[in-house]
């Protein structure tokens, strides 16, 4: 996906350019755009690789991101270069990234040293940052023992202040899990040497001087992210720490989503400013332009995220849904809020087919195989692999695949697995709908996913809406670069609904009839049920049940 798009030929004439920083799960990239016209001039992508050293544990190498940053800044401004354009035009930076991955570094060294779990390493010479990716599921038992601390064992407790359910998504249940399981990680933070921070601290500690006076932010959407944060009072909440045991000396300052943090401190972007932050949902409603009380938009990654702007107040919701900070676009603006689904495996499943099964070569192999039947023939494939999210919660449930027949193949499972996404995205939307008791009358949507055209057509069929895809991809960088071109002392990207520019899209409209929709649906919901209850942490004796 390395690339340059085509620059405009009257380069001379470019307006103040602004970058975005987009760290995601499996892949870094550094944009650029032009702030006047929100062109993409030129971008560079680099591979992230995660490991998995035990059934659902997920890591990533903090070393290794950050590199990859600096790499893909470094090859931005050759192809720029190349292109005859002036990188000294580059007048801010934002950054967008995978919320909720959890880093603990030591601030007095700030080396990081790979893997710290299951490994003794010795804080007094070295120190360690370590990752636990969002996906990860070895917090489910310190989840267990936190619900089971709450009066009649609810999951929601911490609901009106959060905003979410106590679950193994959230950075606070990872955080309590390292300080309880790795001791390097507890004696850091008994001898006042640990910072935590999701992927957009790290990166922005590091990028504006590291231990050498690097700055220890967040801001509020990758804060809300935490459990530790009150969507409320909008700061971190003391109750909300101390019943996690974790020391708020620790965590970042949290700072609005348009604002100067920092300065880079080095390469050739030193003393450009960083001045946009957005966890990458949050980046993606703003790149949409989703800044209205209803509007809404999916993002089809690795996972699927849909996001309904909720305005100046946050609505709780009564469907499964979480409650968000969509965004806070400066430090004198309100904030706004969102309601969202999390779909955990969307893109991961293609993943999944690819690397497990070896059944396609490519995504884009996906596509043609399941284009070739055109049904999963009753074949239905619900990839719990993490357990199942929005609207259920249920971190019990495992991938299943059902339904199958003699006369199943490849072919059919692939289109399974098409439509298990679309299936997913149907169940937030309508909690959404009846949260907001106003049904959405189309789906913007963006991510990876949405270049699959039988996918998207699949999603408005399963939805009975159109579903709308802007003609530029990168929603999700173009929204950090917005917070980050608008701030205050930059000012270089107006965000007034008169000044944006107009985007050009694709719309995909329903092709089926809605009784034919709602039959596959009503499936779909018997293989949901299925699904749920084949994970416990309780030991199981092998004797006793042969």
């Amino acid at each position: 996906m390395n690339g340059t798009m085509a620059a405009s030929s009257h380069r001379i004439m470019l307006g103040p350019l602004v970058a975005a920083i987009d760290q995601g799960t499996s892949s870094t990239r550094f944009l650029v755009f032009n702030s006047k016209t929100a062109e993409l001039l030129s971008h560079h992508q680099v591979e992230i690789k995660q490991s998995f050293p035990k059934e659902g544990w997920v890591e990533e190498d903090p070393k290794e991101i950050l590199q990859s940053v600096y790499e893909c800044m470094e090859r931005t401004c050759e192809k720029l270069t190349q292109l005859n354009i002036d990188i000294s035009n580059i007048k801010a930076i934002g950054v967008t990234n995978q919320r909720e991955t959890t880093l603990v570094w030591d601030k007095e060294t700030g080396e990081p040293l790979y893997n710290a779990i299951g490994k003794y390493v010795d804080l007094c010479t070295t120190s360690y940052v370590f990752v636990l990716v969002w996906l990860d599921l070895r917090t489910q038992s310190t989840v267990e023992n936190l619900i089971n601390k709450t009066p009649g064992r609810n999951k929601n407790h911490l609901k009106h202040k959060t905003g979410l359910p106590i679950s193994t998504y959230f950075s606070a249940v990872k955080l309590r899990w390292l300080m309880d399981n790795v001791k390097e990680v507890h004696e850091a933070v008994v001898s006042h040497r640990a910072m935590f921070g999701t992927v957009d601290s790290w990166l922005i500690w590091c990028l504006t001087g590291g231990k050498s006076g690097g700055v220890h932010c967040t801001d509020v959407t990758n804060a809300s992210r935490t459990m530790l944060f009150n969507i409320h009072t909008m700061d971190w909440d003391a109750e909300l720490c101390k019943y996690f045991g974790i020391p708020m000396e620790i965590l970042p300052r949290v700072r609005s989503s348009s604002e100067i943090y920092g300065l880079m401190k080095s390469g050739a972007l030193s003393g450009i400013p960083i001045s946009g932050c957005l966890g990458d949902q949050s980046a993606a409603l703003v790149g949409q332009m989703c800044f209205q009380d209803g509007q809404a938009k999916n993002t089809y990654g690795t996972g699927c995220f849909l996001l309904r702007n909720t305005g100046a107040k946050p609505v709780m919701s009564e469907h499964g849904l979480l409650t968000t900070v969509a965004y806070k676009l400066g430090r004198d603006k309100p904030a706004c809020y969102a309601l969202e689904g999390s779909v955990a495996i969307a893109g991961a499943v293609v993943r999944w087919l690819q690397d497990n099964l070896g059944i396609i070569g490519s995504s884009e192999e996906l596509e043609k195989l399941a284009a070739s039947v055109g049904t999963s023939y009753g074949c239905y494939f619900v990839p719990a692999f993490s357990g199942l999210y929005a609207p259920y919660w249920e971190p019990s449930a495992r991938g299943i695949i059902c339904g199958l027949t003699q006369f199943t193949n490849k072919r059919h499972l692939a289109f399974a697995a098409l439509e298990a996404v679309c299936f997913q995205t149907r169940e937030i939307l309508d909690a959404m709908n009846q949260d907001s008791g106003i049904p959405l009358t189309q789906l913007q949507v963006d991510g990876g996913m949405t270049s699959n055209k039988l996918l998207m057509q699949l999603q408005a069929d399963i939805l009975c809406i159109p579903v709308v895809k802007p003609s530029m991809p990168e929603t999700t960088a173009l929204g950090a670069a917005m917070a980050a071109g608008a701030a205050e002392g930059v000012s270089v990207w107006s965000l007034n609904p008169d000044d944006l520019s107009e985007v050009t899209s694709e719309k995909f409209e329903p092709q089926i009839n809605p009784e034919e929709s709602e039959f596959r649906y009503a499936r779909w919901k018997r293989a949901v049920q299925k699904s749920m209850n084949w994970e416990t942490t309780e030991p199981i004796d092998i004797q006793q049940k042969v």
